[in-house]
């Protein structure tokens, strides 16, 4: 059992939200364009903080569970990815103006970590206090794998959002967006923006994603602690990784694939985990296989995507998503 000190929390929770701030308020207070120069360079050193938090976690707490922050923090990154999709498509959908969607990602990664450190929570309860709870875990991943894989060919509908679809008939929404304002003044009413909607778009659509990514870190590790990191490193680099590699997200057209099979395999850890606590004689997958297990997944996808792109120019990715398109969904995009 991983023993963290009150110190070693209150410490790295503030690195957390002063990264979080600082980015927050550079997005306030100069809104433009990210270039691709600032994209790459955003992107290294959260990468690098991340590592580097990973190498002295792992020096302090010894090397089982540095690992254990590895692979969970590999999965959330490779997770976090297809968020990327969605959130691409989020902002064609809306038609976003370029100088905002800086401030759209902070305050959507945001909702991300708050929405996450409360499934945390959760999850960790409900793991401490019943052990039935891995399996539930387990099917629960099994069964998105399966959903992900049949329908990796398509993109999640903005409509389709309970939340975003409430909120089209409970309140006026303005066509224009004024400026980074969240409400505007219309034919003598207060209204929502475009920039509303988005916001309520992504916050919503993080909650999705909590529900799967969850799960799937606690199939790595169950430490409360390794879990909060892995998720908060790999969402903290999510904004500049969004603008570095959106015009390459098309190329991974078997990321769904990929990730489909990652959450397959945690699910199978976890099942199996529930058994070897019924049982000594049922095995577990070690951290070490499933860091090397997720690697060679992600490393065999990105090279048959790169290879597939190369064959056929035409090809592109989809999100992927756990509901097949009706035939109206379709018609409305073709």
């Amino acid at each position: 059992m991983l023993e963290v000190t009150t110190t070693a929390w209150i410490a790295t929770i503030g690195v957390i939200v002063s990264l979080l701030l600082a980015d927050l308020a550079l997005s306030a207070h100069r809104p433009h364009t990210v270039g691709f120069r600032e994209a790459v360079v955003q992107s290294v050193f959260y990468i690098g903080v991340a590592i580097a938090f990973g190498v002295v976690f792992g020096t302090i707490a010894g090397w089982d569970y540095g690992a254990q922050y590895f692979a969970g923090w590999v999965v959330e990154k490779s997770l976090s990815v297809d968020n990327l999709f969605v959130f691409v498509i989020i902002m064609s959908t809306f038609a976003v103006p370029a100088e905002h969607q800086h401030r759209v990602l902070t305050f959507g990664i945001i909702a991300a970590l708050i929405l996450r450190v409360i499934f945390i929570v959760i999850g960790a309860a409900l793991l401490a206090a019943f052990s039935f709870m891995f399996l539930v875990f387990g099917v629960l991943l099994v069964a998105t794998a399966v959903q992900l894989f049949r329908h990796r060919d398509e993109d999640p509908s903005m409509e389709d959002n309970p939340i975003v679809r409430f909120a089209r008939r409970r309140l006026p929404f303005t066509e224009e967006y004024d400026g980074g304002r969240l409400f505007t003044r219309a034919g003598g009413q207060r209204v929502a923006t475009p920039l509303f909607l988005v916001l309520l778009t992504i916050g919503s659509t993080d909650i999705l994603f909590a529900l799967d990514s969850i799960p799937a870190v606690f199939g790595v590790t169950e430490e409360p602690f390794i879990v909060l990191t892995a998720n908060a490193f790999a969402l903290l680099g999510l904004r500049a990784l969004f603008f570095l590699v959106t015009g390459l997200l098309d190329r991974l057209v078997y990321l769904s694939t990929g990730l489909a099979l990652i959450l397959a395999f945690i699910g199978v850890k976890l099942i199996l985990h529930f058994g070897h606590l019924q049982a000594d004689a049922i095995p577990e997958i070690a951290t070490s296989t499933s860091l090397g297990v997720i690697l060679v997944v992600l490393t065999i996808t990105t090279i048959a995507s790169l290879l597939k792109v190369r064959r056929d120019p035409a090809a592109r990715a989809h999100a992927g998503t756990l509901r097949a398109r009706t035939r109206e969904d379709q018609a409305a995009g073709s």
